[in-house]
């Protein structure tokens, strides 16, 4: 499943979202494509709890792809 996120800006950012995504219950791999604004992530996981951890850093989500 891939997330887009808006407000990254550096690899600082993306090692932000890395680090609150694999803290998540469920998730299985994770890689963050700070040039595409993007997550791509693998798990057993909800859109919300992924849209939760991304939000509650600072992030906006703006969508999801399969």
């Amino acid at each position: 499943m891939k997330v887009r996120i808006e407000g990254m800006s550096c690899s600082g950012c993306s090692a932000r979202v890395e680090k609150a995504m694999k803290a998540l219950a469920g998730i299985e791999e994770v890689q963050v494509d700070l040039a595409d604004h993007s997550a791509t992530y693998a798990g057993e996981l909800s859109e919300a709890a992924v849209r939760e951890a991304i939000e509650g850093i600072g992030y906006e989500v703006k969508g999801f792809e399969a």
